[in-house]
């Protein structure tokens, strides 16, 4: 018997016909925007533009009317502040005299709460667009239609455990910097008192050593909120989904995860570069008339090159926000479901819910 049996065209692994060549395997199915195998960076990338390409409408619509209704409900809060305290902010443009505290303590506390809503508004916002985009990632995958509609219904209502995540997230980040700001002001004043560098050299060692921690800790629970959407999870059973998938793969989550992130910067920088030169300059008040009565009369004659400005520097910010908004959710919730193909063969049940579709 051959010692070549079972390698030629009729043995099991195939060949080229009428030779000794053995044939690759197939490549895996691809339903949707990648293939249900182990994904490669390359793949990743791909099926993140391939799913903004095909889902373009659900995907931006969505997140353009998030953030409208975020900048309406913001401009109608500022009304509303500025409302409460023109006087008072009139009277200090207009009226040269010493300012007090008891002058200024309106403006402010009208400010805190204008930027405290803001801040509400936009978490509710940016949740509701991280949720979409992992709803509509799951349509992409499987190669189903999703539409406006559809990827509402399912955001939606998913959108309250995003927050949660959010919320946790930013604790467990934000509490060691907390400490390490508490020990670098304590070593601080002890190096102030005792004239000695030790302690303030110790505190900068603390200090730079707090960022790889919260670096550390957000690509840890970087799974979250996609284990929030697709498997219905609670925050606190999110964040420890997440922490269980990224164990032993975090080098490469934090990897594709910060080219992401630089990609999206560098399309901030080409989008905001060509609108520089698009951008009136504003002009110096003209004294030909005499000197400006007020700082109402330089403003108001500032107003028009200042609102073509802030017009222009509006859309550029804007279409940044909504690409990088949507585009760094897609390659995470990618991640997400490459770690599982590869822990827990998911690849088998998204093929079996692909089929069945058909």
């Amino acid at each position: 018997m051959s010692n070549t049996a079972g390698w030629g065209p009729s043995g099991p692994y195939g060949g080229s016909p009428g030779g000794w060549g053995w044939a690759p395997p197939p490549p895996p199915p691809k339903p949707g925007v990648i293939p249900l195998a182990p994904l490669g960076v390359e793949s990743i990338l791909g099926g993140a533009f391939a799913t903004m390409r095909r889902y373009a409408a659900p995907l931006f619509g969505l997140a353009a009317l998030a953030y409208a209704v975020l900048g309406a409900l913001v401009a109608g809060a500022a009304v509303i502040a500025y409302a409460a305290v023109r006087d008072r902010l009139e009277a200090l443009i207009d009226h040269h005299r010493d300012v007090h505290w008891a002058d200024v303590q309106p403006l402010v506390f009208a400010f805190l709460a204008v930027w405290v809503f803001a801040m509400l508004a936009l978490m509710v916002a940016s949740a509701l667009v991280q949720a979409s985009c992992v709803a509509t990632v799951h349509d992409a995958v499987l190669g189903r239609r999703a539409t406006f509609r559809s990827v509402w219904r399912r955001a939606w209502p998913r959108t309250p455990s995003v927050i949660g995540v959010a919320l946790l997230q930013g604790l467990v980040a934000v509490v060691p910097m907390l400490l390490v700001a508490a020990v670098f002001v304590s070593l601080t004043l002890l190096a102030l008192s005792s004239w000695s560098a030790l302690p303030a050299g110790i505190a900068f060692l603390l200090l730079l050593g707090a960022a790889p921690v919260a670096v550390w800790l957000y690509t840890l629970f970087s799974f979250a909120p996609a284990a929030a959407v697709l498997e219905a999870a609670a925050p606190v059973t999110a964040l420890r989904r997440s922490a269980r998938l990224v164990r032993g793969a975090w080098w490469r989550v934090f990897g594709i995860t910060l080219l992401a992130s630089l990609m999206a910067a560098a399309m901030s920088y080409m989008v905001r570069l060509p609108l520089m030169f698009f951008t009136p300059t504003m002009q110096p008040y003209d004294t030909s008339s005499g000197q400006p009565e007020s700082a109402r009369a330089v403003f108001e004659q500032m107003l028009p090159d200042l609102g073509v400005s802030l017009a222009i520097s509006a859309a550029g910010t804007l279409l940044v926000q909504l690409f990088a908004a949507v585009f760094v959710p897609l390659i995470t919730s990618l991640l997400y479901i490459d770690q599982r193909i590869r822990r827990e063969g998911l690849a088998d049940t998204l093929l079996r819910a692909a089929s069945a579709q058909q």
